[in-house]
């Protein structure tokens, strides 16, 4: 990128974060909070605010989406990600939201009798024995460059971090991705979704960007309800948050907060609409 493009990409970012900054306070000093059951999302991801709903979201009853069968699948919430040791540590997504977020969303579904699936998919770094073509193997091999990780480091990177770990329960499906950034590809997941008659899929992970929003978009390609929780999501990069999360909500499925999905399923969810 030269140094005109990246001087007017530093702009947008600024205009937009500007923008959203303000639509938030004046949203909230005319009622328009969550409280007052209007469209205003305050959940925070990172360096974004959770985006309102898209226009095509608020013709929705979520409350009812939310009641019909549904799976939760986490993506990539890996050692690798969220220990300082592991091969992505670096980023630093123990300090960040979508750790404790996807446990409140974890918690409130299994309370839910219409949650019938759960799925935690794991993102292997080091894919020296993956099927490749020619641009998996450049793009793997750059992923690894410079580490000298054993196998039993390479192992216990690709594990589930611990907190989510204690919260697997038998029935529960483990699993890594095989395909670039798509768990409907090589996988048991289609078999289990449609074994269990899944409608509706509520994601969490990292990368939002990447994983994530892909496969909200080959959910919704497959004939699924996806609903993608925006502070239980991380980018590689916080400030590439606001774009992914007004992108996904704008045109694939709708992005809400944990505190939003939890009200959602309680008696009365419908007051959290919104």
């Amino acid at each position: 990128m030269n140094e005109e493009n990246r001087q007017a990409t530093d702009l947008s970012r600024r205009r937009f974060l500007t923008n959203t900054v303000a639509g938030v306070a004046a949203a909230s000093a005319v009622g328009f909070g969550v409280g007052a059951g209007k469209a205003t999302e305050t959940g925070v991801s990172g360096a974004g605010v959770i985006p309102e709903l898209a226009p095509q979201w608020k013709k929705l009853d979520l409350t009812e989406i939310l009641s019909r069968p549904a799976a939760f699948v986490s993506i990539s919430q890996n050692k690798s990600l969220y220990e300082t040791w592991g091969a992505q540590g670096a980023e630093k997504h123990r300090e960040r939201t979508s750790l404790p977020a996807t446990i409140k969303v974890v918690k409130a579904a299994r309370t839910a009798k219409n949650f019938r699936s759960f799925s935690w998919i794991g993102y292997e770094v080091f894919r020296e024995n993956y099927p490749q073509s020619a641009f998996d193997k450049v793009q793997y091999e750059t992923w690894v460059e410079g580490l000298n990780f054993s196998e039993e480091k390479k192992k216990a990177d690709n594990e589930l971090v611990s907190e989510l770990k204690a919260l697997v329960q038998p029935g529960d499906l483990q699993f890594n991705e095989l395909a670039l950034q798509s768990s409907f590809i090589g996988t048991q997941l289609p078999l289990e979704l449609s074994r269990k008659r899944i409608e509706v899929i509520v994601f969490t992970g990292i990368h939002l960007d990447w994983c994530v929003e892909g496969n909200a978009r080959a959910a919704r390609d497959n004939g699924y309800l996806p609903i993608v929780i925006g502070d239980a999501c991380d980018c590689q990069k916080p400030e590439d948050e606001p774009a992914a999360l007004r992108r996904i909500n704008n045109f694939f499925a709708p992005v809400i907060s944990s505190d939003k999905f939890v009200k959602l399923l309680q008696p009365g969810g419908a007051a959290a609409q919104g």
